[in-house]
């Protein structure tokens, strides 16, 4: 189902979710490829840039888009170490991703398949794909350290 390809480029996930946690962010972390290249990259940064907006996935967005110099990511895959929250699901649909992979399942605010399925329910202008649980045993484990910090 996931390739060794797949596996490397959630691995890159992974250490931007480690760079969150390190930074006391919640560890999250994105990768955006196209033709096989690493375009864009990004981590959760909400408490640093006092923004709300600032999630892994819509940083890692905007860093390809700068990277591309177009704010349409076509042809592109996103893998993401959480399920994408309503904002970046659409965040995702917007900037014409054709695929996720995310790690872990979020049974609080995850809109794939966790509390809702955002891309099957509605109709949207364009068609994602998706798959999940890859490398989700690290993603979670790194998630879970985080929470038992902050108790």
């Amino acid at each position: 189902m996931f390739s060794d390809q797949d596996r490397s480029y959630m691995r890159m996930a992974l250490n931007e979710a480690q760079l969150s946690f390190d930074h006391n962010e919640v560890p999250v972390g994105a990768i955006i490829v196209k033709y096989n290249e690493v375009i864009g990259f990004g981590r959760n940064q909400v408490i640093k840039n006092n923004n709300v907006a600032s999630h892994a996935e819509i940083n890692a967005i905007i860093n390809a888009s700068k990277n591309i110099n177009n704010y349409r990511l076509n042809n592109t895959k996103m893998y993401v170490t959480l399920e994408p929250c309503h904002m970046c699901a659409k965040a995702i649909i917007d900037a014409r991703i054709d695929e996720i992979i995310f790690a872990a399942h979020e049974p609080k605010t995850g809109s794939i398949i966790s509390i809702d399925n955002i891309y099957e329910r509605i109709k949207f202008n364009h068609k994602i794909s998706y798959k999940h649980g890859l490398l989700m045993d690290e993603s979670s484990k790194l998630l879970s350290d985080f929470f038992k910090t902050r108790r």
